[in-house]
């Protein structure tokens, strides 16, 4: 084992940190609009998506949850996934007041989240934010590489025409009316605990 229990530098935690040195290379890639630039930040979202299932399975297999990583890993999803969202703005491929409203939201469930912690409050977390974010992933994924893709198995057929735009378009507002219905889900669980007490 590299790290003890304890240990900050273990494997989760590192690949939950690599996840965030991904941020400010995806920022760098979607200032350009070109196909290639969407090629790579999508490449480099989906790595970054993949250690996000990784770190979380390593640290419950290995026994290796540690405070830094129960901070670092939501807040690593936090960073990527508004990062990507906000630099898609001026390119066009998503609308502003929705990416207000999914930070917004992101922002009150934290905080709604943190006042029960201190409170010693356990709200438990429906399946709608899993889906969310699920949809989430493939949205900003197919939104970045944005553009009309006519091949299949090297082969250009006009038959195999796909515009990731629109696929983009519609994993975004599927994720958008989760996470709007899973904020207002958590809310409403939130409220119903303090009237108990």
């Amino acid at each position: 084992m590299i790290s003890d229990k304890n240990g900050v530098m273990n494997i989760p935690n590192i690949l939950t940190m690599a996840r965030i040195a991904c941020v400010p290379v995806v920022m760098v890639l979607l200032l350009s609009d070109s196909r290639q630039m969407g090629f790579w930040a999508a490449l480099i979202f989906s790595i970054a998506s993949i250690t996000d299932w990784l770190d979380g399975y390593l640290a419950r297999k290995w026994e290796l949850v540690t405070v830094m990583g129960k901070f670092l890993d939501p807040l690593a999803d936090k960073l990527i996934v508004m990062a990507a969202l906000i630099m898609m703005i001026p390119l066009g491929r998503v609308p502003a007041w929705a990416v207000f409203l999914i930070l917004a939201r992101e922002m009150l469930v934290t905080g709604l989240r943190s006042i029960a912690s201190s409170e010693g409050i356990v709200i438990a977390a429906s399946d709608l934010g899993k889906y969310k974010t699920i949809f989430q992933m493939v949205a900003i994924i197919a939104l970045m590489l944005h553009y009309d893709y006519y091949w299949f198995f090297g082969l250009k057929w006009e038959i195999f025409h796909v515009s990731m735009q629109f696929v983009g378009s519609f994993f975004f507002y599927v994720s958008f009316v989760l996470a709007m219905w899973s904020g207002g889900d958590y809310l409403y669980k939130f409220s119903r605990v303090l009237v108990k007490q």
